[in-house]
């Protein structure tokens, strides 16, 4: 959903106070995300997980849910921003900072019942263009993943496909197994 507000910069916009669900910063623009549901819901905490599984204990990587990006001119919050280890902005006593003025390595959105596929791929396309080293659209209704690659090149993977991770993370896991994780 747009929400029709004069002409804001974007550091007005992150002057504002959050709302619930976030909004972001795309265009000029403000779009407020809509509210995650279940099978939202379920695959965003299962996939934190399971990167977390296999990144956190070596140092390698981390994956946050919902958390605010901001670069390139614009602020999104993808529903997993996943950064390397040695990208995680920190303050001088090594406590993680709460502002992220960087794009995610990896960037993964799922696709809600109401959301514009179109505007979600957009925000991968434009991580790709800032450096982002990978990015998944995941659309439960089609129990597909499009995958965003560097050069803005998009993979459709479904099945047995298994699902790229950003390099040297082994993740080994396929679209099926990702879709099964809907059935309780």
């Amino acid at each position: 959903m747009t929400i029709a507000t004069p002409a804001l910069t974007l550091k007005q916009f992150l002057n504002l106070p959050e709302t619930k669900p976030a909004s972001e910063f795309i265009n000029g623009k403000i779009i407020q995300k809509p509210m995650p549901q279940g099978e939202h819901s379920r695959l965003q905490g299962k996939l934190c997980a399971a990167i977390n599984r296999v990144a956190e204990s070596v140092q390698m990587a981390y994956a946050f849910p919902e958390l605010r990006c901001t670069f390139g001119g614009q602020s999104i919050v993808p529903d997993v921003a996943v950064f390397r280890w040695s990208r995680i902005p920190r303050l001088p006593s090594g406590r993680i900072e709460n502002r992220f003025t960087s794009h995610p390595d990896w960037s993964i959105e799922v696709l809600s019942p109401e959301q514009s596929q179109t505007r979600v791929l957009g925000n991968l396309l434009h991580c790709a263009q800032h450096g982002t080293e990978l990015g998944w659209l995941v659309d439960p209704d089609e129990e597909t993943v499009l995958v965003v690659w560097p050069d803005q090149r998009v993979q459709l993977l479904q099945g047995e496909a298994l699902l790229p991770g950003i390099t040297d993370l082994d993740l080994s896991l396929t679209v099926d197994q990702m879709f099964g994780w809907l059935t309780l």
